[in-house]
This record gives structure tokens, C-alpha cells and sequence, in this order.
């Protein structure tokens, strides 16, 4: 109980209502005597508990003394967070911390009725919990009013900044209360950051926690490599790998969320959608469905996902690779709380490998690389389920003997255990059978040599050539054949060998031991995309004299060069100047060079510039007979 000494009663009573025992790095840090009453700039990592941090220091700012507070009115304090979910999430933790003291906490973010929250500020409230861009909507039309507030909360600041509300903050800032205290809970304390709180705090004190300073213990980080084509398959295959009781699925836009949410859906999967396109009310729908165990799997995007608590997220799948280390630390954050055991998986196409690396290594994040789980894999892992099952150590009740007795005698067995382990598979998704990709080991700083690497190539080996109905007639070309191939046939460029382009139609060679695959997953109709199909070829293609045709815009009648040889005629010396003749004349003999007098002649034709005589004033001209017309030199004279 020594954590909850210098709290005030009814906060500490409510924590240990609340079931804590004892308090995280952040939260000591924050009750601290040096920061009684002072500005703080505080950086800690998501999921660390900040939220009751910084209720634990308003607290005795807020209370003043006192054990409750008094009547509602104009708020005390203000907590500006970047999204509605945090928002609320903040407002819920907010009202059991401070349930004890009497505390009216009210909430001000976008999508809710703007009338209901006006008619809860104008009703009083202690605390007032919101967006940036709401909150200024309530002070523009004078119903939150800041003159009587004591203190200023910006959680998540970094984020707040990169999502844009900067102009929001600062106006929020101005318009409050000079004399009062500003707390900045951030994950991380970037420059503009720094700037902010020079600006708007006085004296603050720099709060570091050292869990800040290294790595989530909680977090399992895997970094798993997979060929580009086989990304969403690798999903698939974690997922059934871990079977997580909530699982969280990172994606980079709207689009990629619809299509995973889709997709998963179709593989049995219950799945939920959490993106800036739906309304507030799907939202908190998709939330609860997570919370009550309706739906196992949320995609997501980082701004929609910004402050989900959902507890016992065990796994976190980045599908999208994080845009920078604060990106991946947030999404990362969102498991692994609360002292629970959670793992981040980062799913790595084979050409984002070096990038992956660099996110991991400025995030200062140690992952363990590793290929996906394969069908295998996750198959032994649900042998392993079944076999820990609790149905085989609880004792066999009275009032089951008699039916179970009568199952032996009817199926026996082996029949019975069977039918029990279909039982447990149905309405599991299948996993799915991966590509192979070459392993990788960042430890001694190298990659493997990428996929397009350029350099002498091993003999291919046995082989199938294939004919696609596209050439360069078609404008087709290798860039993007290969990857077509590659995502229609399942197969990497590992198993495609040489190409050869003609006119109207590409050979292709496809290693003979993926050949049966590769025609198996481009279907019975044999068609590639853009109206390409394939034919298999019993042999190698016969390419003797398929010379080029002519190129478009070339004469197909145009004869061969002319052999001035055979004609009789010296082949041309370009060694020697052109005769005279010019370049439409007659062709002729050309003569060497010569020296005359100590100098070169060339016996070659000018293209200097002709010469213009100037006219002679002598001849008799239009104007002849005039008297000649005085300028201005002879008037001078």
C-alpha cells in the first residue's frame, strides 16, 4: 500500500476498488513531490498508464485540499485527446477514479449530439474531456466556459500535431487561463513537440520513465517475410496460428480495410471494421462486438484505432508497415498491457525487407525474423489445442456414463475421436499453403540477394515452357508480366526462367517442379489478366528464324542495304570527306586529302553562309534626281 501514499483518500480508495495493488512507472512519477503543482512534459509508452497518471496529478490541483468536490460549474479542468474513441475511453476511466470525490466528467467529441453536450456544460461539470476541434466549437459559441480552469491536459500530443490540430491546440491554449498548470503526456518527444511546451508551459518538469527507454517487455515483436503475392495468406495463417482472443489488424487506408474486412469474412472469420468512414455509432457497435466476444478480429486504420482499449488484445498484425517508429510503437502498444503477454507480428513483403529493418532499428524494437506460419505449422498447432482441451482431464460425470458408453458401443473408438476432433475444426478457416521465401537474418546487417538482383544466373534446370498470347505487338513486356505470373500462378520469380518476347506471343519458362501448381491456380480457362491465356508447350519453343518484323513506321517493302560491292560501285570510305554532290547527288568517288602550299584543301562543298554584295549607290535608283537628304552629321558640320 506504500504506492497510494500522498494520494488523496477517495482516489486511492477507488483504486484499490479498482483492483490495483500497485502503481506503474509512470504514475509514480507523476505523484512525485517535485511535480506537485508544476508543469510536466511527460513521455511514456502507449499502454504504460497514462490516463490514470495524469488523473492522479490533477487530482490535488483539482481538489485543493479538500476530500470532494463542490457543486458543478464551470469546468476546473480540461483533457484534449487526438480521437473520439480515446476521448471516451478517457472520460470512463476519468469517472471511476473519481467517483468518490463527486466529480462530474463530461465528454465533447465529434460525431456525438453537439445539443446534448451543450446541455450538460450548460448543467455544470469539473472536468470536461474532448476532441480539439469540438472543444472550439463549444468556446467559439461561448457554451464551454474556460475562465475558471485550473489546469490543461494534451494526451497523446505527438499525435494531435501529425493529425493537424496544432492551430486547435494553440487556440484551446490561448483562450484558457493564463495562471494555470499544462500537463503533455506524449509517446515521444519529437521537435514540435518541444516547441509546443516551450511555448505554452513554464518551467515544466521532463518526466521519463525508464520503461520508456527500452523495450516492451510484454511485447513478442516478430518480423515475418513473405512473398508480395502470399501477404494476405500470411494473415490468414497467423491468425489461425495464435487463435487470439482479440486480434487487431493495422492497415494504411480505407480501401485495404473494406477489402481485408471482406475477405476474412468470407474465410469465417468474425470480423469488424474500424475506419474514418463510419459513423460514430458503428464504431462503438464494432468496439462492443470485440468487448462481448461477437467479433475476434478488428481492421483497422492508425487514426480510427487511435486509443482502442480492448482488453486482452493479444495480437497485433501489421499488414501495412508502419510509416515511421512512433507509428509502430502506438500500434504496437495496443497489446501487451496491463502486465499481459501480447505479440506484434510485421508482415514484410520480400522487397520491403531493408525498410522493415530500418523501422525496427530507429523504433530501437529487436524482433525475431522468421518466415509465416505454414499450413503445416498451424495444423500441428491445432493438434496441440485439442490435445490440451480441457474436455480430456475433467472427470467424467453420473449423468454422462450412459451416454457415453452407448457412443463406444455404437461407433467405437477411433470414430468417436474422430468425430470429436471434425467437431472442433468446423468453422475454423483453413490455412493456407505459403510460398517459399529465403530466410533472412539481420544480425550480421546483410540481406540476401534480392529476387531481381542482377548478375550470372545458376542453369535453370528442368523446365515447362508455357506460350502467352501477348507480345510485342501487344506492348507486353517483362516489368509487368512478371509479376502478373507471379500473383496469378503463385509462384515467385525464383521459378520463372528465360522469357523470349516475339511479335504476338511470349515464351516462358516455368521451373518443372512448380509447373503442375502453376497451372492449377490459373484455372481451367487458362486466362492471365488483360485477355492474356496460356498454353502449355510440349517442348522447347522452335525461336529459328523468327527474325524481327519490321518495326511499325519501317517500310515492310524496303529491300535489304545495298551492296555497292556487287553493284560494282566501292563500298563508302567514312574514313574520307564527302566529294562534291551534296547529299542528294549522284554518288561518287570520294578523294583523300591533299596538301598545297603547307595547308590542307579540301575538296569538299562550302556551307559557309552565302555572301550578299552590299548595293552599289552608284546606279541610278528611284529616287534619282532628288537633292540628297541632309543628316544629322552634315547639319552638324
Amino acid at each position: 500500500m506504500t504506492d497510494f501514499e500522498g494520494i488523496v483518500p477517495a482516489i486511492a480508495q477507488a483504486l484499490t476498488k479498482r483492483g490495483y495493488t500497485e502503481l506503474t512507472p509512470v504514475q509514480k512519477a507523476v505523484i512525485a513531490p517535485e511535480l506537485d503543482g508544476a508543469d510536466a512534459l511527460v513521455s511514456a509508452q502507449t499502454g504504460s498508464g497514462k490516463t490514470v497518471a495524469f488523473g492522479l496529478a490533477l487530482a490535488p490541483t483539482l481538489l485543493d485540499g479538500a476530500e470532494r468536490f463542490k457543486g458543478a460549474g464551470a469546468p476546473l479542468a480540461l483533457c484534449v485527446a487526438p480521437t473520439r474513441e480515446l476521448a471516451l475511453q478517457v472520460t470512463r476511466e476519468l469517472e471511476w477514479l473519481y467517483e468518490l470525490t463527486g466529480a462530474v466528467v463530461v465528454s465533447c467529441v465529434g460525431g456525438m449530439d453537439m445539443r446534448n453536450e451543450r446541455r450538460a456544460l450548460d448543467r455544470g461539470a469539473h472536468i470536461v474531456v474532448g476532441t480539439p476541434g469540438r472543444l472550439c466549437d463549444h468556446v467559439r459559441r461561448n457554451a464551454l466556459d474556460m475562465s475558471q480552469l485550473r489546469a490543461v491536459v494534451l494526451d497523446e500530443a505527438d499525435e494531435m500535431l501529425d493529425l493537424g490540430f496544432r492551430e486547435d491546440l494553440e487556440f484551446l491554449l490561448d483562450a484558457a487561463p493564463t495562471e494555470r498548470r499544462t500537463l503533455m503526456f506524449s509517446a515521444t518527444v519529437p521537435k514540435s513537440i518541444a516547441t509546443l511546451a516551450k511555448s505554452y508551459q513554464r518551467n515544466a518538469v521532463r518526466v521519463s520513465t525508464s520503461a520508456e527507454q527500452k523495450q516492451h517487455v510484454d511485447i513478442e515483436y516478430r518480423a515475418l517475410t513473405v512473398a508480395p503475392a502470399d501477404r494476405e495468406n500470411a494473415i490468414i495463417n497467423v491468425l489461425r496460428f495464435y487463435e487470439a482472443k482479440n486480434a487487431l489488424v493495422f492497415c494504411s487506408t480505407r480501401a485495404a480495410v473494406n477489402h481485408l474486412t471482406a475477405r476474412f469474412n468470407n474465410r469465417g472469420f468474425s470480423v469488424v471494421a474500424m475506419s474514418g468512414e463510419l459513423s460514430q455509432n458503428e464504431r462503438t457497435h464494432a468496439l462492443q462486438a470485440m468487448r462481448d466476444g461477437r467479433a475476434r478480429v478488428c481492421i483497422a486504420t492508425d487514426v480510427a484505432a487511435r486509443g482502442i482499449d480492448l482488453p486482452g488484445l493479444e495480437l497485433v498484425i501489421h499488414a501495412d508497415l508502419p510509416t515511421n517508429p512512433e507509428t509502430l510503437l502506438h500500434r504496437s502498444g495496443r497489446t501487451g498491457r496491463a502486465g499481459q503477454k501480447g505479440v506484434s507480428a510485421l508482415i514484410v513483403p520480400n522487397s520491403a525487407r531493408r525498410k522493415a529493418e530500418r523501422l525496427l532499428l530507429n523504433a530501437k524494437i529487436t524482433a525475431t525474423w522468421a518466415k509465416p506460419p505454414s499450413a503445416d505449422e498451424v495444423t500441428h498447432r491445432d493438434d496441440e489445442r485439442i490435445l490440451a482441451d480441457p474436455a480430456f482431464t475433467d472427470p467424467l460425470r453420473e449423468e454422462e456414463q450412459g451416454f457415453v458408453r452407448e457412443l463406444l458401443q455404437r461407433h467405437g473408438p477411433e470414430q468417436v475421436a474422430a468425430a470429436f476432433v471434425r467437431l472442433y475444426r468446423v468453422g475454423r478457416s483453413a490455412p493456407e499453403d505459403l510460398m517459399d521465401t529465403p530466410a533472412f537474418t539481420p544480425s550480421d546487417n546483410r540481406f540476401p540477394p534480392r529476387d531481381d538482383a542482377r548478375g550470372p544466373r545458376e542453369e535453370f534446370g528442368d523446365s515447362v515452357w508455357f506460350s502467352l498470347s501477348a507480345g510485342r505487338k501487344q506492348s507486353a513486356e517483362p516489368r509487368w508480366l512478371i509479376p502478373m505470373l507471379c500473383r496469378m500462378g503463385k509462384i515467385s520469380k525464383q521459378e520463372i526462367g528465360a522469357i523470349k518476347m516475339q511479335q504476338d506471343e511470349t515464351y516462358v519458362q516455368i521451373a518443372a517442379d512448380w509447373a503442375e501448381r502453376f497451372v492449377s491456380a490459373i484455372g481451367p480457362k487458362r486466362a492471365l489478366e488483360k485477355g492474356i491465356t496460356v498454353t502449355q508447350l510440349d517442348g522447347t519453343p522452335d525461336l529459328g528464324g523468327g527474325a524481327r518484323k519490321p518495326y511499325a513506321g519501317k517500310s515492310a517493302n524496303a529491300g535489304p542495304k545495298p551492296d555497292w560491292k556487287a553493284d560494282g560501285k566501292p563500298k563508302r570510305n567514312f574514313d574520307a570527306k564527302p566529294a562534291t554532290g551534296g547529299f542528294g547527288g549522284e554518288k561518287t568517288e570520294t578523294k583523300p586529302w591533299a596538301k598545297k602550299a603547307g595547308k590542307p584543301a579540301f575538296d569538299k562543298p562550302s556551307f559557309d553562309k552565302p555572301k550578299f554584295e552590299k548595293p552599289a549607290f552608284d546606279k541610278p535608283g528611284p529616287d534619282a534626281g532628288k537633292p540628297k537628304r541632309k543628316t544629322f552629321r552634315d547639319k552638324a558640320n
